[in-house]
């Protein structure tokens, strides 16, 4: 390569490390020709821009933007480097995972991986970085907790409030096999009370004075 084409290609990986604030470095050493172009696809796919390019270009790129934040990422850079740039980031180690499951191998090897400013190194972190949390998901979770204490105060008043309804119903309701409480008698409907009927078999007293002869004159 000419320099001005080494230029262009470090320009070109600042550009990639500037915009995005994940990227893994793996080892494809030992895959095919076929085997690279279907782990690109796999990538693609997935909305994982993969890079190969030169250790020494990688390095200078990131030395020329931050040395010191990227400073663990320089052992990294051996052998054959591929580099994974993804938003999501556990996307490239769910892509490692599952090519090494199809092909039943080894490869691509993960070397490091640059998290939002934490930085992962060795294949053994694989596993881990599968699991991490995306940023959506940690809002999920955030939002969830929450929400939990204002649904238990909701359903608690729900309860509280129909506990007291069915109370009062209970207490308005006759208890079976009880008759209504009468109503109370007030006093004028005491004074209101009907004469009482003379005995049977007597006749009333204006009667028995008709049947009376008149005096003698």
């Amino acid at each position: 390569m000419t320099k001005d084409q080494k230029n262009e290609v470090i320009e070109l990986l600042k550009g990639k490390f500037s915009q995005y604030n994940n990227f893994y470095v793996a080892d494809t050493e030992s895959l095919t020709v076929a085997q690279v172009g279907k782990l690109r696809r796999a990538c693609f796919n997935k909305q994982v821009e993969m890079k190969v390019a030169k250790n020494t270009l990688i390095r200078k790129a990131l030395e020329s933007l931050d040395s010191t934040k990227y400073e663990g990422m320089f052992d990294s850079l051996h052998k054959v480097t591929a580099l994974m740039f993804s938003d999501n980031p556990k996307e490239p180690a769910l892509i490692i995972s599952s090519f090494r499951k199809e092909s039943n191998g080894e490869r691509p090897v993960l070397k490091a991986a640059f998290i939002n400013g934490d930085i992962y190194t060795g294949d053994n972190e694989l596993k881990t970085l599968t699991q991490i949390k995306t940023k959506n998901e940690l809002i999920g979770e955030v939002i969830g907790l929450l929400q939990s204490p204002a649904k238990r105060v909701l359903a608690a008043l729900l309860h509280h409030h129909e506990k007291q309804a069915a109370g009062v119903t209970a207490e308005a309701a006759p208890a079976v096999g009880e008759a209504p409480a009468e109503a109370p008698v007030t006093e004028a409907a005491k004074s209101e009370a009907p004469a009482a009927e003379a005995p049977k078999g007597e006749a009333p007293a204006a009667d028995a004075a008709k049947g009376e002869a008149p005096a003698a004159e």
